[in-house]
C-alpha cells in the first residue's frame, strides 16, 4: 500500500494531537511537589492536579498525558474536602503566587511537614530522629519584605471580560505575570503579601501613571515607559522603592518621582534604571539614586543589615529571625569554634553566630554580596568574620582550608540546586565535628545527605515555614560525625 506526503502528515498531525480524558468522581488523596495535588486514575496512574484541596472528589479532564502519569484540572466537584477554607484574595483563582490559600493552614504545615520527611527517607534512604514538628508563621498574610509588580499596556482578561459585549476601558496593568504567559500581567487590586502602604503605594502609582499618561510597557512591541516597581519595606519600617523605566522621558519620570515623594514622605529610599534590555534583571544595571539613602536597613537581633536594591535577604523577616536562631541552636557553639559559613550570601547566619565563635569565614559566589557583607560587618563592629568570593567548588579547596584553618562546625545553605559534589567531597574530607545544613529544597537536601550518611547521623531537623499560603519550605538538619 503507498502511503502519500499528504498522509503521512495526517497521520503526524494524528499523533501529536492531544487526547483528553474524563475521569470521573475521583478523590485527592495527598498535596505533592510544586503546590500541586495528586489524585489516581482507575488504572492506578498519578493525576497531578493545580486546581483542589485533598479530601476533594471531583471529574477530572487530563491535559498532559506521561509514561507514568498524567496532569489534569478539576472540571466538576462532587464533595468540597473539609480541608478547604475560602480564600481571602479576589485575585486567588488567577494570580498562582498563593496557591495553598484555600487550604487551611493547619494542613499546609502538615503537607509541608509530610514533603520534608517523605523527601529525606525517599531519596535519601536516611534514617530519622524523631521529627520536631514544623514550625509555623505567626503572620500568615503581610510577611513579605519584598515585592516586584511588573506593568503592561495590555493586561490579562477574564474570560468574563473577554466574552463580554461591554468595551474596556484600560488595558493596562500593574500586578504579577500569569503563569506562562510572559507578556500577560494580572492587575492586582490588594495583594495580601506585603503590608500596607504596600497596596496604597502600587495603586497610587498606576492611577498617577493613567491619569498623565505616561505609557505602560509593552514587552511584545518593546515600547512603554514604566516597566516594573520593586518595593522593600523593612522590619524596622524603612521604604525602599526602585523603578525600572524601559524609556527615558525625563518630564515623566521627574513628575511621578517627585509626586510619589511628597505624598509618601516615609519613603527612605527612592531609586529608579533605565533597562531597555530585553529582560527585567537588575544585576547588570547602573541604579541611580533619587531622593533619600541608596539603601535601606533590616535589623536582627540588635545587628543591623544593609540593604540596597541588589541586596539579597530573606524575604520575611521574622521568620528569617527564628530560622537562623535554629541555625545557631543546631551549630551549638561554646565560643571556641572556628564556623564555615558556606553560600553565606551577604553574611547574615555568618554575622548572627559570630558572638558565640571564636571565628567565622564566610565564602560566597556573587561579588555583590560579599561586599554588602563586608560593609554589614563593619556597621555592626564584628571583627572574628572574613569573607571571600567565588564559585564554592573552586575556593573551598584543601589548599583553602590549609590556609584558614580546619573548621570545628559547618553551616552550609546552597541555593535550590543544592551542593556540588565536590563541595561534598571536600566536606566528608575535612570531617568536622558537626554540620548544620539550611535548605530550601529538601530534595536536593536529601540527596546531598545521602552521600554523607556513612560518616554522618542526623541529629536533629527542623523544618521552617517562610510562606505560608504556598508549598515553599525551608529544612534545617544537624549532622554529627559518626
Amino acid at each position: 500500500m503507498q502511503i502519500s506526503l499528504s498522509d503521512c502528515y495526517f497521520c503526524l498531525m494524528a499523533r501529536k494531537k492531544k487526547v483528553n480524558q474524563v475521569f470521573e468522581n475521583i478523590e485527592v488523596i495527598d498535596a505533592g511537589a510544586r503546590g500541586k495535588t495528586v489524585a489516581k486514575a482507575p488504572d492506578g496512574r498519578v493525576i497531578f492536579l493545580t486546581n483542589t484541596v485533598p479530601g476533594d472528589i471531583v471529574d477530572i479532564r487530563t491535559g498532559k498525558k506521561r509514561k507514568a502519569y498524567f496532569e489534569g484540572t478539576a472540571i466538576k466537584f462532587h464533595t468540597l474536602s473539609d480541608k478547604r477554607t475560602e480564600p481571602v484574595c479576589e485575585h486567588f483563582e488567577h494570580c498562582g503566587g498563593c496557591k495553598w490559600q484555600h487550604m487551611g493552614y493547619e494542613h499546609q504545615l502538615f503537607y509541608k511537614q509530610k514533603e520534608v520527611t517523605q523527601n529525606l527517607v525517599r531519596i535519601g534512604h536516611l534514617e530519622l530522629p524523631e521529627v520536631t514538628p514544623i514550625l509555623g508563621c505567626e503572620k500568615q498574610y503581610f510577611y513579605r519584605n519584598k515585592m516586584e509588580f511588573s506593568f503592561s499596556s495590555n493586561r490579562w482578561l477574564t474570560y468574563e471580560e473577554i466574552n463580554s459585549e461591554e468595551e474596556i476601558d484600560s488595558r493596562n496593568a500593574l500586578g504579577f505575570h500569569i503563569a506562562g504567559m510572559w507578556d500577560k500581567i494580572l492587575d492586582v487590586k490588594k495583594c495580601h503579601l506585603q503590608e500596607d502602604p504596600s497596596n496604597e503605594l502600587r495603586n497610587f502609582v498606576k492611577e498617577f501613571s493613567i491619569e498623565n499618561n505616561i505609557p505602560f510597557y509593552n514587552p511584545r512591541v518593546q515600547e512603554g515607559m514604566m516597566r516594573t516597581m520593586m518595593l522593600r519595606i523593612s522590619s524596622t519600617g524603612e521604604i525602599m522603592i526602585v523603578f525600572q523605566f524601559f524609556e527615558e522621558h525625563v518630564e515623566k519620570r521627574e513628575l511621578l518621582l517627585d509626586t510619589l515623594a511628597e505624598k509618601f514622605p516615609q519613603i527612605t529610599s527612592l531609586q529608579y534604571v533605565i533597562n531597555s534590555k530585553g529582560n527585567d534583571t537588575l544585576y547588570d544595571q547602573d541604579i541611580i539614586l533619587y531622593k533619600g539613602r541608596d539603601h535601606i536597613f533590616e535589623e536582627m537581633e540588635g545587628l543591623k543589615f544593609k540593604i540596597g536594591p541588589k541586596s539579597f535577604y530573606q524575604t520575611n523577616s521574622t521568620q528569617a529571625y527564628e530560622l537562623y536562631k535554629i541555625t545557631r541552636d543546631f551549630a551549638g557553639l561554646s565560643g571556641n569554634e572556628l564556623v564555615y559559613d558556606l553560600y553565606t550570601g551577604t553574611g547574615t547566619i555568618a554575622q548572627f553566630v559570630a558572638k558565640n565563635a571564636k571565628k567565622v569565614i564566610g565564602v560566597e559566589s556573587v561579588p555583590d554580596a560579599i561586599a554588602d557583607a563586608k560593609i554589614n560587618a563593619q556597621l555592626n563592629d564584628i571583627n572574628n568574620v572574613e569573607f571571600f568570593v567565588g564559585d564554592m567548588k573552586d575556593v573551598f579547596t584543601a589548599d583553602f582550608i590549609t590556609k584558614h584553618g580546619k573548621p570545628d562546625v559547618i553551616i552550609t545553605d546552597p541555593p535550590r540546586d543544592g551542593m556540588h559534589k565536590k563541595v561534598v567531597a571536600e566536606i566528608l574530607s575535612i570531617a568536622p565535628e558537626r554540620i548544620v545544613y539550611v535548605s530550601c529544597n529538601s530534595a536536593t537536601q536529601a540527596r546531598d545527605l545521602a552521600l554523607m550518611k556513612e560518616h554522618y547521623k542526623i541529629v536533629k531537623t527542623q523544618a521552617v515555614d517562610m510562606f505560608p499560603q504556598t508549598h515553599h519550605v525551608e529544612n534545617v538538619v544537624l549532622l554529627e560525625k559518626i
